[in-house]
């Protein structure tokens, strides 16, 4: 008879990962086991796989956790794509799985010692219940009880560790603990025969951590940098396309397009260059058949602040510059995954990548998608500490009454008020430097409207586009100008058609009821001056 146990063959990854698979929106990533199988048993058998949270880190490890788990109930796989794969069957339920969600903590625990303990406790019961034949002695270690299960009945044990860096985050666990903690999963599963193979999941990299060699048979796969497993952490356009599909067909009052699930969860970037979107937001999203934020649970301007608060004024330019939609260059690799300090502009970034509040491709950070987008404007909109970019973003209410009322002198006011801030960013060389003060100084507009960045419209593209929530609202087309005229921006709006981006498709009546608004915005580098035009048709 099978001994259930705590973390050996415990089934919770077997009953998590069945939970996941009788949801509507479920997606087969199965294929990454078929990337473990060639390491059993051998040197480089050990894995750790750092993702930012909410990017399905523990659904991956229940998945491999139920995959090799020794189990008399069915199969969860044979209608996955792992069952595909030659001779799957040889390894399916065949393994001694030690399953550990170091997330996990004894009731009211308030020491390390209480919580090494359950995990140290649970272990030895678990192998002493499992092989009581042997009359294995409880006062050894926890890596001399496998040894000798090793050696006497020649087993092996897959050991899945999820969230195994969770220990860095509790308060009461001092620095002397957390190495007390690394030399013991070190002892655990360093050159251990009994280890089969090692699969461990968390936030940031293992060198953050650990300077020494204690963890050093790990490879570490990151989303920024390391192509291997980096499309089965997030989904892929076509998995969201698929899901969709569903969605239309089960959902009888649909509130959103395929296109705006990009728009909320899209853009992060593999190292292989492939696109990919937030797994649960987006399940989150066709399940309540609402678009919201679902990235953050709580704090999220805060959380992002966390990382600028100490060197606001290297990365004060760039946010003006990222929320208009623009990339930012930064030196990234692994400057500061392995850094407990995060102070420079690039160590900033880097752990911005690694906790998913940025994405990264070709050398450049930018932000990924509305749900993130939001939150960086909240935060611009609450620190004052940010200096010019956040009075430029208060006055941002001010200005969209005043486009909406036609009221140019208060829009060149507040212009002009932009450009006799300190702002290094305002020197205006180009268009992209005016567009990224303007978009500050509309900021606010964000709560009412989607702003589409360039977008392409009619027979161009339009600097930005202004897309109202509510359909009665007043629709919005703006246009920039350098060294030109108001006059020439509204003139280039006509005649390009940017506002068809508000018509309906052929045949269908328009779903906006309100005015369109063509706004001219021009700088004049000689004289200095900022003039708008807005006319309505």
């Amino acid at each position: 008879m099978k001994i259930v146990g705590m973390f050996l063959n415990s089934g919770i990854a077997y009953a998590a990962y069945t939970e996941v698979l009788r949801d509507k929106y479920f997606v087969d990533k199965s294929m990454l086991i078929s990337e473990l199988l060639p390491a059993l048993g051998r040197k480089n058998r050990y894995f750790c796989i750092t993702r930012p949270r909410r990017f399905g880190k523990t659904v991956m490890a229940n998945m491999v956790g139920a995959f090799f788990e020794k189990t008399n109930k069915a199969s969860l796989f044979d209608g996955l794509d792992i069952s595909r794969v030659k001779d799957y069957k040889n390894y399916l339920n065949k393994y001694d799985v030690i399953y550990i969600d170091f997330s996990r903590t004894p009731e009211s625990c308030s020491s390390y010692q209480k919580y090494i303990s359950r995990i140290i406790g649970g272990l030895k019961d678990d192998i002493l219940n499992q092989f009581s034949d042997l009359s294995l002695d409880s006062g050894k270690s926890i890596w001399d009880i496998l040894q000798e299960v090793n050696e006497k009945k020649k087993n092996k044990f897959i050991f899945v560790m999820d969230e195994w860096d969770a220990v860095f985050h509790m308060t009461y666990v001092s620095d002397e603990e957390r190495k007390e903690y690394l030399l013991f999963l070190k002892s655990l599963l360093k050159d251990q025969t009994y280890v089969e193979l090692a699969y461990m999941t968390g936030v940031l990299p293992i060198a953050k951590y650990s300077s020494g060699s204690e963890l050093n048979m790990f490879v570490e796969y990151d989303m920024v940098i390391s192509e291997k497993f980096s499309e089965y952490f997030g989904f892929l356009d076509t998995e969201v396309d698929a899901l969709y599909s569903i969605y239309q067909k089960e959902t009888t009052a649909q509130k959103f397009s395929r296109e705006d699930l990009r728009i909320w969860y899209d853009g992060y970037y593999t190292a292989k260059g492939e696109r990919l979107y937030n797994p649960r937001s987006v399940v989150l999203a066709l399940t309540d058949n609402q678009l919201r934020n679902y990235w953050t649970s709580s704090g999220p301007y805060d959380e992002i602040f966390y990382y600028i608060r100490n060197n606001i004024d290297d990365v004060r330019d760039d946010l003006a510059l990222m929320v208009s939609g623009e990339r930012v260059a930064a030196d990234i690799g692994q400057y500061a995954a392995g850094s407990m300090e995060v102070e420079s502009r690039n160590q900033i970034y880097s752990a911005m990548l690694v906790y998913g509040l940025l994405t990264y491709e070709d050398g450049e950070v930018l932000i990924p998608n509305k749900e993130l987008m939001d939150k960086f404007n909240e935060m611009l909109l609450s620190k004052d500490s940010l200096g010019y970019v956040y009075r430029l973003a208060k006055k941002s209410e001010q200005m969209l009454k005043a486009t909406i009322s036609q009221d140019t002198r208060t829009m060149e006011e507040i212009l002009e008020f932009a450009h006799n801030t300190e702002a290094p960013v305002l020197s205006y060389n180009s268009e992209t430097e005016l567009s990224a003060v303007v978009n500050l100084c509309y900021l606010s507009a964000r709560n009412k409207y989607r702003v589409e960045r360039e977008d392409k419209a009619g027979k161009g593209f339009v600097d930005f586009i202004f897309y109202p929530e509510r359909r009665n609202s007043d629709c919005i087309i703006l246009e920039l100008k350098v060294n030109s005229t108001p006059d020439e921006a509204i003139k280039q709006i006509k005649n390009k058609n940017y506002a068809l981006r508000f018509e309906g498709k052929l045949g269908e009546a328009s779903k906006y009821t309100g005015r369109i608004l063509l706004v001219g915005i021009s700088y004049d580098k000689d004289t200095k001056v900022h003039k708008c035009k807005v006319e309505a048709v």
